[in-house]
């Protein structure tokens, strides 16, 4: 019998009841920190071409490596395991208004998208909806598994957003912000992966028992 199938046949004591872990629940987390991985990865090449210069070459770059960071942020959105499903759904329609405006403005407007965003502070109200989902992961880490790093991001994200937006930031700054934002997502994202997976999985009778709490049609 293998590690996995023995993992598998265990039987794990939760709040509401005793729960197996499944292949299938294995494999949602793997989807979800792959997501996290290509998102961090992303993310951290886009924001060190926007550090290394800002010639219509490099910046253009940005686009599809954001684009990227939009689609991996996606996928582990879909299979996070977080308890409450209404909290769950909020970051999934952020998600899906970060990337909507952000669709709008690459599309009309005439410069790179992250030259847009940079220049027009306001457009942050937008496609700053994708980034508030993903400070919603970072805060359900921090939470969940005392994480330093998402610890240190929760208020490192919004600071930098904000900052921006209101202009009280100076550029000095807001590049260092960016660097260890860039960063940190990645030291998340590895020390996802060597993470034993039981722990993302979390408490699978807390789920049925919520399930069942719900008002049926």
């Amino acid at each position: 019998m293998t590690q996995l199938e023995q993992s598998e046949q265990r039987v794990y004591q939760g709040q509401f009841g005793d729960f197996t872990i499944t292949k299938d629940d294995r494999t949602g987390v793997i989807v979800y920190r792959a997501g996290l991985m290509v998102a961090a990865l992303s993310f951290a090449l886009g924001s060190w071409l926007v550090l290394l210069g800002n010639s219509p070459g490099v910046l253009n770059a940005v686009t599809p490596l954001y684009a990227c960071f939009c689609l991996g942020l996606g996928v582990s959105l879909l299979t996070i395991h977080i308890y409450m499903a209404s909290l769950h759904r909020v970051l999934q329609i952020f998600w899906a208004i970060g990337v909507t405006v952000s669709v709008v403005l690459a599309v009309q407007s005439g410069e790179p998208l992250v030259q847009t965003v940079y220049n027009h502070p306001v457009t942050i109200l937008g496609i700053g909806f994708i980034f508030a989902a993903l400070t919603g992961i970072y805060f359900k880490e921090a939470f969940c598994f005392n994480r330093l790093e998402t610890k240190v991001l929760t208020p490192l994200v919004p600071l930098l957003l904000v900052g921006h937006l209101s202009g009280f930031l100076p550029v000095q700054t807001e590049q260092v912000l960016l660097g260890m934002w860039a960063i940190l997502f990645l030291v998340f994202a590895l020390r996802k992966v060597v993470q034993a997976i039981p722990p993302d999985i979390g408490d699978k009778s807390v789920f049925v028992y919520l399930k069942e709490q719900r008002p049926t049609p």
